[in-house]
């Protein structure tokens, strides 16, 4: 698979349907607190059926290559629900999805679905920003005697320490694109002027204090 081909044709998909929105002279409020010159809303792309079926046909297409013993496939929700189903349903593998959190009613669940204690799975997501939820979802997964393979996700904020902690969980990350490549491919197409890079390049090594 030629990767650095796929990474700009999404962030170029990604744009073109304001799934990311770059905004650096009138920076986004994340819920978080932080100053951000990006958002990002992976779920527009359910709604494009073109770029749906590619997006979903890549990460299908990685696990097929990287993982090809897989036995199930474990959405992160919300974001990462419908995408993770129409991933399992082109591999013709089982799924299942975890919440943030055990349901405080009925069972108590956390993991929505069948998963058999020693399955093999492979984590599906939507977008990693500091890594924690998608790792807490890899923690859920083991607790229930899972077999984490790695983990495929669309987009990247290509955070230090989201890079650092996934290292440290001894976690495989794949990702389709990447903020690096985004702002790369708004340069090329005009969606951001020249004299934006600097600043959009800073915010990535101290999103906490950027802006302020």
């Amino acid at each position: 698979m030629n990767m650095e081909r796929i990474e700009k044709a999404v962030a170029k998909s990604l744009l073109e349907i304001k799934a990311v929105m770059l905004r650096p002279e009138n920076p986004f409020t994340w819920a978080s607190g932080w100053k951000s010159p990006i958002y990002c809303d992976n779920r527009r792309v359910l709604s494009f059926p073109e770029i749906r079926e590619n997006v979903c046909r890549w990460m299908a297409d990685i696990i097929r290559e990287q993982y090809p013993d897989v036995e199930v496939i474990a959405g992160v929700a919300t974001g990462a629900i419908a995408h993770g189903y129409l991933v399992a349903h082109l591999l013709g593998k089982p799924f299942c999805y975890v919440r943030p959190k055990p349901k405080d009613h009925g069972t108590g669940s956390q993991i929505e679905g069948i998963l058999e204690p020693g399955s093999k799975v492979v984590i599906v997501e939507d977008l990693i920003s500091t890594g924690m939820s998608s790792l807490a979802a890899k923690n859920a997964l083991d607790n229930a005697g899972a077999d984490v393979m790695g983990m495929v996700a669309i987009f990247s904020y290509n955070f230090n320490h989201a890079r650092k902690a996934f290292e440290d969980s001894n976690v495989e990350l794949t990702t389709l694109s990447n903020y690096d490549t985004l702002i790369e491919v708004a340069n090329e197409t005009g969606y951001v002027k020249d004299s934006d890079m600097e600043v959009l390049k800073e915010w990535r090594f101290s999103p906490s204090t950027w802006g302020k």
